[in-house]
């Protein structure tokens, strides 16, 4: 009989959710039936940006690093952009024994406006298993910006993976599906003779095969800490996992790690500075944007086919400032950067093209007309360079009107 109703409740949410969501949304929908609580949450989000220079946006409008012209070539100036791909929904139900279970959804998949799955999971007494934030992340850092993907440097992924988590008080464990880049070189078979290489020294001549032979040979294994002390909230975790790769000439696997710290601190009632720094060898994903848009190889092959791990760290720091009823200025700058400087030696086939490092400097203005509306107009300028020492920059302005249920 309480499945039936809580079945009845679930459909009479999504009935509420597809017909009735863009009529006064701005709380959440609750349904409570004998002891199960069914809730539908989530915001329409609509952003406009301009770039001033080449047009950089990706999938709700946010700047993408990859699309920064770095060789000196004129580019065409002055775009326009705008959508609500990144708008959200979501359904939680809690069980009388206390299970909660969400999905979450929004339609930022590659630009494509197509349903992405964010959250999936079901948790109970501490433990949550499925699809939730990644346990090597934190937000408590990170300075206020309008991008959707965020800047450089900020803590952890930034980013949702399946797991199985256990916490206790401030303290987080997980196993997780680890966030990988590869192996930046095709990985070698057997050697075939001898060669010339670029630099004139002769080495094995190896044909090579497909990078798809990479692959995650553990879960990535997590443990994170999380509090906060009168004006001061912290946090700090450490990662560790396992990349290999195997074909039927050669094999070898190598240890990744990474770790970060976060903090905010208030100064006044008004003023908080927040920031965070982290490093990774061999886990660039564990460094946010890291070179490319969201990062570089983990490591590359030499020429005998030994995995070599690849370096990054990055950093963000920030500054807000409460104006009253709703209203702030923030302000904030993040850096990131991979080492590559040995990945493209000879042996290799990285080019000195690949982007290394990506920077954003941005200042925004937020506030909030009414109750769960949140608007805001950001100045940011991104940075990208590459390994042989090339850069570009973007300017754009963005405005953001968010309207939360």
């Amino acid at each position: 009989m309480q499945s039936n109703k809580l079945r009845m409740a679930i459909r009479a949410t999504a009935a509420v959710a597809v017909f009735g969501m863009a009529a006064q949304a701005h709380a959440a929908v609750t349904i409570d039936t004998d002891g199960y609580e069914a809730n539908v949450y989530g915001f329409v989000r609509a952003v406009a940006t301009y770039d001033f220079d080449e047009k950089i946006a990706n999938g709700g409008q946010a700047g993408n690093f990859s699309k920064i012209t770095t060789d000196g070539s004129k580019t065409a100036d002055g775009h326009f952009g705008a959508d609500a791909n990144t708008s959200r929904l979501g359904v939680q139900v809690m069980t009388p024994q206390g299970v909660k279970m969400v999905v979450e959804f929004d339609f930022d998949n590659n630009d494509s406006l197509e349903p992405r799955l964010r959250h999936a999971y079901g948790s109970y007494n501490g433990v949550l298993i499925g699809r939730n934030w990644s346990n090597f992340n934190s937000f408590v850092g990170n300075p206020s910006t309008l991008d959707f993907d965020g800047i450089p440097g900020s803590a952890g992924t930034q980013g949702r993976t399946e797991q199985i988590r256990y916490t206790t008080g401030a303290l987080s464990f997980s196993v997780e599906q680890p966030s990988s880049a590869g192996i930046g070189r095709d990985v070698p078979a057997a050697a075939s003779g001898f060669a010339m290489n670029s630099a004139g020294v002769i080495v094995a001549s190896t044909p090579t095969v497909s990078t798809g032979s990479t692959k995650d040979s553990t879960p990535a294994f997590t443990v994170r800490l999380e509090d906060s002390q009168g004006g001061l909230t912290y946090s700090a975790a450490l990662m560790a996992k396992q990349t290999a790769y195997d074909t039927a000439a050669a094999d070898d696997d190598a240890i990744g790690y990474a770790a970060f710290v976060a903090g905010k601190v208030m100064i006044t009632d008004m003023l908080s500075v927040n920031g965070t720094v982290g490093y990774s060898d061999g886990a660039t994903g564990y460094v946010y944007r890291a070179g490319g848009n969201f990062g570089q190889y983990d490591g590359y092959t030499d020429a005998n086919g030994d995995i070599e791990t690849v370096e990054a760290y990055g950093g963000a720091i920030g500054a807000s400032l409460a104006l009253g009823d709703g209203s702030s200025v923030n302000l904030g700058y993040g850096m990131a950067t991979v080492d590559l400087d040995d990945a493209v030696a000879p042996s290799t086939n990285l080019a000195t093209t690949t982007t290394d490092t990506n920077s954003t400097m941005f200042i925004n203005y937020q506030w909030v007309p009414i109750k769960d509306v949140k608007m805001g107009v950001e100045f940011a300028n991104l940075k990208t360079e590459t390994q042989g020492g090339n850069d570009g920059d973007a300017n754009r302005v963005m405005f953001l009107a968010q309207y939360n249920f």
